[in-house]
């Protein structure tokens, strides 16, 4: 059966039961199929596109209701499953919505209620493909989630969102600072069957390692210095839905070892806990660096890189997708006037010739701050190429350059080197001067000569 249809699996070790829902749903569903025990409910899960699972908590066997529906929502998490027990109780019924489980009843079964139930999961299984139609047609146009962009590497990439989406694929999505790596792992999650659930995203380049353990996997209260309370981590946030680990390769050793031992195990513990939790997050990484070097030097595990790197997605610098700037330029112009209320502005042709060859080493973060910072300070309502930014002028000819002193060659090139990485950092200054191999101090000491605030 194709996904068109909509199919019903009931699984109950009770002959009478599963005769009974068998005929008493029979006018639901396209396809209905019974089985036994949990075993034989899960091959035929894997012959058979079913929507709708319905399982008895209590089932012979090695498995249960509650571990067989958690197999099925890891195998297809879009299926909609309904559980039913003799021996309800709020524990059961708490545990199985955790799963993700639609329903859940108890008996004696009422026929009418088991089919008002299955009418609202065949409802929801339509929203559910219709919702998906409507995110991929808004992929097809070159835009989702706030990814600009209509040029060929653009759509490459959108293409691997939609093909990666509706899988739990690991992901590790690579590019330079300022190309958004944040936003393809939204595009992925609001695309995918855990749309629902949460996206839960953490810097781990600024993380302190002390701090990494408990920011990761949470901590019981007392467990050290300071843990006041019990905190869930952010796998436990992420449960049901997706964890996205940016700067994943500034990670410690350790840490690179914890991080290991929940993908291959898919467990984990809070710091100072004894209880395991089981990881039902998609995992997305993300990195601004080329990892093989890290490899070799020994920096970075080769065999963690191999775990993350299921799916790999580079997106491409901004000079490597240039005859998208217009696109983005139009979009972030838009959006600004309308946030900071402000007559809509158009860009002189001059001024886009001079956007298009400037090499943007801050990326689509730079070019998004620089059309900010046009739409907020210039009062007329063309942009002209003379209000462009100094540090965006490309390289010009040796023979019209101005004669200057080495001094004002240094300083020249030192203030638009600040300028353009304060640019690609978000103009957060901490990361600005590691990025530029300074201090802070020596950072703040450089703005104020230069004006820079």
């Amino acid at each position: 059966m194709n996904s068109d249809g909509f199919g019903i699996l009931i699984i109950d070790d009770e002959p009478n039961i599963r005769s009974g829902l068998a005929k008493g749903l029979a006018r639901e569903a396209d396809v209905l199929e019974t089985a036994q025990d949990a075993e034989q409910g899960l091959a035929k899960f894997r012959e058979v596109f079913f929507q709708l699972v319905i399982a008895d908590v209590r089932l012979p066997g090695k498995m249960d209701g509650l571990e067989l529906i958690d197999q099925i929502l890891h195998i297809r998490p879009q299926t909609t499953t309904i559980l039913i027990t003799a021996h309800g109780t709020v524990e059961t019924a708490v545990k199985s919505m955790r799963l993700g489980a639609f329903d859940f009843i108890t008996k004696p079964l009422d026929l009418d209620l088991i089919r008002h139930q299955v009418r609202k999961a065949r409802e929801h299984h339509r929203l559910q493909i219709e919702n998906l139609e409507l995110r991929n047609r808004l992929v097809n146009a070159g835009e989702v989630s706030g990814i600009i962009g209509n040029c060929a590497a653009m759509n490459d990439v959108f293409q691997q969102i939609r093909q990666v989406a509706t899988t739990d694929a690991t992901i590790l999505i690579q590019g330079e600072s300022g190309t958004g790596k944040e936003l393809v792992a939204r595009a992925v999650h609001d695309l995918s069957n855990r749309c629902s659930g949460p996206f839960i995203a953490v810097n781990l380049g600024a993380m302190p390692e002390t701090l990494l353990e408990s920011e990761l996997f949470g901590h019981e209260k007392g467990s050290f210095s300071g843990a006041t309370r019990q905190k869930p981590g952010c796998f436990e946030q992420a449960q049901g839905g997706s964890l996205f680990l940016d700067e994943v390769t500034e990670m410690p050793a350790k840490s690179q070892v914890d991080l290991l031992r929940v993908l291959e195990t898919q467990q984990f513990m809070r710091v100072g806990g004894e209880e395991v939790f089981i990881s039902d997050a998609r995992i997305i990484s993300a990195t601004n660096k080329s990892v093989e070097p890290l490899i070799e030097d020994g920096s970075f595990r080769e065999d963690l890189f191999y775990r993350l790197n299921v799916i790999p997605i580079q997106i491409p610098a901004l000079r490597e997708r240039k005859d998208d700037i217009p696109l983005l330029i139009e979009h972030f112009l838009t959006h600004f006037c309308q946030r900071h209320n402000r007559p809509l502005k158009q860009v002189s042709p001059e001024a886009m010739q001079k956007f298009a060859r400037a090499r943007w080493p801050g990326n689509v973060r730079q070019l998004r701050n620089v059309i900010e910072r046009l739409v907020v300070t210039l009062p007329g309502e063309v942009i002209h190429a003379t209000d462009i930014p100094v540090e965006l002028n490309p390289e010009i000819s040796a023979t019209s350059v101005p004669v200057k002193t080495l001094v004002e060659v240094t300083e020249a090139a030192e203030q638009a080197a600040i300028t353009a990485a304060l640019a690609s950092c978000d103009y957060h200054r901490e990361k600005t001067a590691k990025l530029l191999g300074v201090s802070v101090r020596t950072l703040h000491y450089k703005m104020s000569r230069y004006g820079l605030h």
